[in-house]
Order: C-alpha cells, then sequence, then structure tokens
C-alpha cells in the first residue's frame, strides 16, 4: 500500500547542492575516502574546491530549547545521546503528528507521513557534513524552512520558536564551518507567522532575519534586506555572486501581497532589484546563482508562482543568460527539474491560473511529474533521421554507412530550423531550474552534491581572504551606466519574433538588455568556468536505519530494560549514494547545461501520449524523439521516464502502484 500522503508546502533540509572541481576530474561521491585536504594546495592554503552545499528546511518542532541546548554539541562526540524533540515522539502515532498517541515513529523520523523531523535527524546530518563536507565546499545555500509546519491544534508555533531555530541552525552552521565559507539564507514560507503570508517590508520578519543571519548578510546589503528580505553574496569574490530571492512576495498562496505587476507591490520592486543586480554583475563580469525557496513550478493546475511574476522572472532570465549560472530552490520535496521557456513570454496578457503548490496527495504529485512530461512532449522534436545528439553535438559530423563524408545538405537545413526552434545549439530558448528533495523525512532524507567547472579559478582569492584581508575591486563609476536610467531594448528579442505581427503595448517596467553581440554564451550553456558538470545525490534509508537503531539499542538494553554504553549514532546513521548524473547509465548527462536538460527532458518524454503507465518506447529512450507506432506484443518501457519519476520520490514509493491510485 502507498502512505497517503500530503505534499509538504514545508520541508526539513531539501537537498544539498555541491560543486566538485574540474570537468576533467571523474566524481567521486563524498564521504568515501574524500579528505579535507582536498581543499588545500601544497602551501596549506585554502583554495576553491568546486563545491557548494545547498541545504533547506531543518527543523520542525516546539518546546524544543532544552533539548537543542543539550543535544547541540553531539556535532563534537562530546555529550551523551541528544533527545528528540519534546513533541516528536518515538512510537508515537502519525495521525497525532507524532506527538501523542502509539504507532511507527521510528528514532530518526517518521517516514511517509506527516510528521515532522526529530531533532536527532538534524543533528546526525550535521554530523555527517562535519565529518564528510566540512573543507570541501565553498559556499552554503540555505532555502529556507527551518520550523515546523503548525498542524498540530493542540501545540500551535510560536514566533519565538521560529525565531530561535532559525538562531540554533545559523549557530550550527557557524561552529561547523568556522567562519571560513560563507553562508546564503533565504527566507521560506514556514519561516514566518502565519505561514505563507508575508507582508511588504520592511516588517517584523525582515527586521528579525537580519539579526538571526548578521554573520550572512554582507553589510552593505542590511538595507536591502530589511527592505524586502532579498540580498547578494559574493561567495567568490570577484567572480561569482549569490542572489538571494525573497520568493514569499512571488507565491501564489501568499495573500498578503499581488504579484509583480504594481509598481506599489513588493514583488514588482523585487523585479525591479533583480534587474539592477543582474546588470551590474554584467558590468563587472561576474556570474550570479539564483536560490529560493519557493520554485517557479508551472504545470498543469500547479503553479508556484503569480503568473506576473513568472513571466517577468522568464524574461529576466533569458535577457541575462550570459550572467545566470543556475538557479536551486527547495519547497516541493521532489527531485526533478523545470524548463521556462522564452516562447511563453507574453507581458502583455498576464492572466493565468495561480493554483498554489501545497498539500499535494502522491497523485497529484504524479499528475504534476506528468504534466511536466507533457510539456517536454511538446519541445521541437529533431527532423526524422536525426536524434537530439545529433542536433545539439556541435562537433558531430555525419558520415555515410563507410565513414565517407555524404551530402547533407538536407539534413543541414532541417537540423538548423530546428536549432532555430530552441534558441541555436545550446538550446538558448529556454533556462533550468533545479528543484531538490529535503531531508524531512516524507520520503528518504537526501543530500545533493554537484560539481562545477574550477578551471582558471584554482588560486583565486576566496570568501575568507576577502573577509581577512582584500577589498573587493569594483570597476569605476564611469564603467557602469546609470541602472536606472530607461533602457531601450525591446520587450523581447529574436528568440520572440512569433509576437512580432502583434504590436505589443508598451510594458511599465524597464526591460533587461539581451546579452551583448560580443558575449559568449554564459555557463549554464556550455561547459567553462563555473558551469555545473553534474551531481551526486546522496540519501538516508530511514526504514533501514530506524530498523538498525532499534536492533543495536536491544544489543545494549540491560535486564532492567535501560540503554547502557550506547553513546553514538555514527556506526548506524548514513548517507549513501541514489545516483549521480554524470555516471548513470540512464540520465547520461554530459554536465548540467540547459542543453543536456533538454536531451534528457526529451528522452523523458520521448513525445508520446503521457500516461502513469510507462509508455512504449525505442531503443532504452532514444534521443530521436519522432512520435512511433506502438509495435505489437511486447512494449518496451520507457526507462528514463520510469527512472526520473521513481527518483522523483527518491526511491520511496513503488512506481509501478501509482497508475493503482488514478483512479
Amino acid at each position: 500500500m502507498i502512505p497517503k500522503l500530503l505534499f509538504s508546502a514545508f520541508f526539513f533540509a531539501n537537498a544539498f547542492a555541491i560543486l566538485l572541481a574540474g570537468h576533467e576530474q571523474q566524481q567521486q561521491p563524498l564521504g568515501n575516502g574524500v579528505s579535507s585536504s582536498t581543499a588545500h594546495s601544497a602551501g596549506g592554503a585554502q583554495r576553491l574546491t568546486g563545491r557548494f552545499l545547498h541545504i533547506t528546511g531543518m527543523l520542525r518542532s516546539k518546546w524544543f530549547t532544552r533539548q537543542l541546548v543539550m543535544g547541540f554539541d553531539i556535532l563534537h562526540s562530546s555529550v551523551p545521546d541528544p533527545h528528540p524533540d519534546s513533541h516528536y515522539k518515538r512510537g508515537a502515532s502519525s495521525d497525532n503528528n507524532c506527538h501523542r498517541g502509539h504507532g511507527s515513529a521510528g528514532y530518526f523520523g517518521a517516514v511517509g507521513t506527516d510528521c515532522d523531523a526529530p531533532l536527532i535527524l538534524m543533528n546526525a546530518t550535521f554530523r555527517w557534513i562535519e565529518q564528510n563536507l566540512k573543507g570541501n565546499i565553498d559556499f552554503v545555500l540555505w532555502t529556507g524552512d527551518s520550523a515546523r509546519h503548525d498542524r498540530d491544534e493542540k501545540t500551535p508555533r510560536t514566533m519565538e520558536e521560529i525565531i530561535y531555530l532559525n538562531e540554533i541552525l545559523s549557530q550550527k552552521f557557524i561552529d561547523v564551518f568556522q567562519d571560513s565559507i560563507p553562508v546564503v539564507p533565504t527566507i521560506g514560507n514556514n519561516d514566518i507567522m502565519p505561514h505563507n503570508t508575508m507582508k511588504e517590508g520592511p516588517n517584523r520578519w525582515t527586521k528579525t532575519f537580519l539579526d538571526v543571519w548578521g554573520k550572512f548578510i554582507p553589510e552593505s546589503e542590511r538595507h536591502s534586506f530589511v527592505e524586502g528580505g532579498w540580498f547578494t553574496s559574493e561567495v567568490i569574490p570577484g567572480k561569482l555572486a549569490a542572489i538571494s530571492l525573497n520568493t514569499m512576495y512571488f507565491y501564489s498562496s501568499n495573500s498578503a501581497v499581488d504579484g509583480c505587476d504594481d509598481k506599489d507591490e513588493p514583488g514588482y520592486e523585487h523585479m525591479e532589484w533583480l534587474r539592477i543586480q543582474l546588470k551590474l554583475l554584467r558590468q563587472r563580469k561576474m556570474k550570479a546563482i539564483l536560490i529560493g525557496h519557493v520554485p517557479p513550478a508551472r504545470a498543469g493546475s500547479k503553479q508556484g508562482w503569480d503568473e506576473t511574476c513568472w513571466q517577468k522572472y522568464t524574461l529576466w532570465l533569458h535577457q541575462y543568460r550570459d550572467v545566470i549560472v543556475g538557479s536551486v530552490y527547495g519547497h516541493m520535496n521532489i527531485d526533478h527539474f523545470i524548463f521556462q521557456d522564452s516562447h511563453d513570454i507574453d507581458i502583455v496578457d498576464l492572466e493565468g491560473d495561480n493554483t498554489g503548490t501545497e498539500n499535494f496527495s502522491i497523485q497529484s504529485i504524479a499528475n504534476y511529474l506528468d504534466a511536466l512530461r507533457d510539456q517536454w512532449s511538446d519541445m521541437p522534436s529533431p527532423p526524422s533521421g536525426l536524434s537530439i545528439e545529433e542536433c545539439l553535438d556541435e562537433d558531430f559530423a555525419e558520415t555515410d554507412g563507410d565513414g565517407l563524408w555524404t551530402d547533407i545538405s538536407k539534413k543541414r537545413k532541417k537540423k538548423k530550423k530546428f536549432l532555430r526552434k530552441i534558441g541555436g545549439p545550446l538550446a538558448e530558448r529556454y533556462s533550468v531550474s533545479l528543484v531538490s528533495p529535503s531531508l524531512v523525512p516524507t520520503y528518504f532524507p537526501t543530500l545533493r552534491v554537484i560539481e562545477y567547472n574550477i578551471t582558471d579559478l584554482e588560486d583565486t582569492p576566496i570568501w575568507s581572504d576577502i573577509q581577512e584581508n582584500t577589498e573587493v575591486s569594483y570597476p569605476d563609476n564611469d564603467d557602469i551606466p546609470d541602472v536606472l536610467e530607461p533602457e531601450d531594448s525591446p520587450i523581447v528579442d529574436i528568440d520572440m519574433k512569433k509576437k512580432k505581427k502583434k504590436k505589443p503595448k508598451k510594458p511599465n517596467f524597464k526591460v533587461p538588455e539581451p546579452p551583448p553581440s560580443s558575449a559568449l554564451p554564459g555557463p549554464g550553456y556550455s561547459n567553462q568556468p563555473l558551469s555545473w558538470l553534474g551531481y551526486t545525490q546522496y540519501y538516508a534509508n530511514l526504514t533501514r536505519i530506524n530498523e538498525e537503531m532499534s536492533l543495536r539499542e536491544s544489543m545494549y538494553r540491560d535486564e532492567a530494560g535501560n540503554n547502557v554504553n550506547f553513546t553514538s549514532v555514527d556506526d548506524v546513521f548514513d548517507f549513501e549514494v541514489e545516483y549521480d548524473t554524470q555516471n548513470d547509465h540512464i540520465y547520461k548527462m554530459k554536465d548540467l547545461t540547459v542543453r543536456s536538460f533538454f536531451d534528457l527532458a526529451s528522452r523523458i518524454a520521448n513525445n508520446i501520449p503521457n500516461t502513469l503507465e510507462s509508455p512504449a518506447d525505442t531503443n532504452d529512450g532514444d534521443c530521436n524523439s519522432q512520435k512511433k507506432k506502438k509495435k505489437k506484443g511486447k512494449k518496451k518501457k520507457n526507462k528514463a521516464w520510469k527512472t526520473f519519476l521513481d527518483r522523483a520520490f527518491v526511491g520511496y514509493l513503488d512506481i509501478n502502484n501509482l497508475e493503482e491510485t488514478e483512479s
């Protein structure tokens, strides 16, 4: 039986993203013999490792202060067993949020339920981070949700609880990493009260988090953060900035605001701020990572952002595709990726279905993923006789059967026509947002390790160097145009030609300029310094771990039933590799550029009508996505789609049974 789960709007630690150095290196999973010495040069000075950590949602429970203080030093192995949170009770019923009654709540959490996570899971995770990641990452992206859901009417949340949890987690990051790397937080929908609702700033939450995250927000960004909860942090000084978005002002479930179209709305101001930040980074020849909590999901009836915000965001991504390396989000608790298609930009007509992403059931999630696949099946298909790989590989040479050059003028014309549809060989019509699964055990707790290219950046000064001695080098004021001056670029560039027949109304905002004609493709589109190369996904099998913990405890129980001589869970709790994109025989991704995701999405969709049943496939998800007639007899399954669906739920569900929930 598949558990009847609600798709949480709140998540315990959403995903970790960490990037491993150098495109010529073979990825090695962390935690398997990778020591912190790799982060240091021969002279002993710390340098870039090519990894960063992405974490979202860390803890949910009330009246946890005493337990947190008692369990905090577990990271340093100096105190006895930490206590679970006083409301999460091992053996409690999931019908009561694992706070009361008798049920199956496990030691590290109740997988497959609506229960939030116990303190012990957070402590064990930070201990794993310290033992396996410390010294091997360059910065941390912390994308919100560090307080429990407000589901238990008998123990309602308080403002003090939310603040204190964030204070504790901030201190944990500081204690583990010793202020040696930057931590970039962002506000989650459960980090505020009431949840999902945030008024325009300055407000009590922007002022509060300025204090709570004081060590993480640069001095020059403090005013900006108080104004709206957004800021920029140079995680690699002079090279790469992380832009922390306050997605609460874009969130379709936030009833206190109304999108990004009205100049009086905080969403409008936020988008203007983002435009200016990206323009300044372009002037400084820097790159950017965008981070936020609620992702820009937009498939079927599910839409995470107000449509006016999605429209501007997609336009911004497209126009600044030379600057933006990639974007990461949490909130949705499932492993997947999202395309933003610049052909869907229609700034004038901004009506849309703003159905939020709250409370997904298993079937609702499956329908959302199926809607994504349906979108991908509508993407341009290669011409007959050419595969996706042939169309996207600039170095691909077409020959006849004997390896001799053939007359391929017709194929070239078809290929050029296809490439025009997707924005060239780098698929620049699209941008991609990665949504990572979380640590809260709705499914299995998950971490993610992503590697990025540090070619020619090996000796770049790191964040801690700048904090101690060096001032960031800014261009002369004369080199930066006044960003408040009106911009003359059209509302859309060449990719938007399909709208030229209808003269657009003049937008009520400044439209970003497209990349300069002399600009090279950005790191999100071709493998170069700062490009994302691949990721390894880790998960903790709590079903096995909880069983092992119970067994170990019984071995250390005396005749009176008291636990003795059992002071560590180090040899019980661990993360193991689920998959990695570079070595995976299904995903087969050369890197994490948009072109690679376009290829993967095409194989997942295979241009066959979508259904929860695995469709007929040819050649195990062949890149040639032309629709083909189903053959009689035994059908092959689309392994790319089936694998994508299985991994969305971190392998927790038997996806073959999803068909049973369709009725």
